[in-house]
């Protein structure tokens, strides 16, 4: 009961931080309005009926999917905001196991994220999606997935970052290949081969692939959309969920003891 009362007091550390940071939140909202309804509806126009299928929903799952991944890595930005202040040290010496430390915040993050992926929905059926009640349930779903997965993908990222600097220089440098090479915004079914096996080693990818896969189900445009089986998808994140925290967590201790 210790460890669970320590991941559900850091969650709510990160919650109450979102709530009161009403800038976060507000550009949070502004990136997903752009994307889902500028440039999904200048696609659907232009694209869309060489393409055969309807961009609208499909930018709007590759941005769902996006935004969970990136806004949970972003969030893990605050350990480095944490460890200049030393706040992290005084977590670490707390009688409660690392990892338990690590996963309330990544879960923390997480629920960050989900309350910013509300109003994506939202914009969706304003702009003409029509989800059904089971695409809400599977988006709810894998969108916790993606969180966690993207959480883990951040510790790892973060976790030989030394100061705010390296971070403001390394993550756009990590993040923004992916947001192309993962699909998110642009069809990657057919691509050289080059650009291929980079797609296939983007942690994006398999998140952005998955939210599709769940939307998409027995749908006649999921041929045309999803790249993997669902099977799939959940399997490669789940292997590398464990990679990520297991060896995220290991180095970023390691060298808060370090310090």
């Amino acid at each position: 009961m210790r460890e669970v009362n320590a991941v559900l007091t850091i969650a709510y550390r990160d919650v109450m931080k979102l709530l009161g940071d009403r800038t976060r939140l507000g550009f949070g909202l502004l990136f997903p309005v752009f994307f889902v309804g500028v440039l999904g509806g200048t696609m659907q126009a232009n694209l869309g009926q060489a393409a055969g299928f309807d961009f609208l929903p499909f930018i709007f799952t590759g941005i769902y999917a996006q935004t969970l991944f990136q806004s949970t890595v972003q969030g893990i930005i605050s350990l480095v905001a944490d460890r200049e202040s030393d706040f992290s040290q005084e977590m670490f010496v707390s009688p409660i196991s690392r990892y338990s430390i690590v996963f309330g915040k990544i879960l923390g993050e997480s629920a960050v994220a989900i309350v910013q992926a509300v109003p994506i929905v939202i914009l969706g059926v304003i702009v003409g999606i029509r989800p059904s009640f089971e695409q809400i349930v599977a988006l709810a779903i894998v969108g916790v997935m993606v969180c966690l997965f993207g959480g883990a993908f951040g510790v790892l990222t973060l976790s030989n970052l030394k100061d705010q600097r390296a971070v403001s220089q390394i993550v756009p440098l990590v993040m923004m290949p992916q947001f192309f090479l993962s699909g998110a915004f642009v069809p990657v079914k057919v691509l050289p081969l080059p650009l291929e096996a980079l797609s296939r080693i983007s942690p994006m990818r398999y998140a952005v692939d998955l939210t599709r896969g769940a939307f998409y189900a027995g749908q006649a445009d999921s041929d045309l959309v999803v790249l993997d089986p669902l099977a799939l998808n959940v399997a490669v994140m789940s292997v590398l969920f464990i990679i990520f925290l297991v060896t995220g967590t290991a180095l970023f201790v390691r060298n808060e003891r370090n310090r």
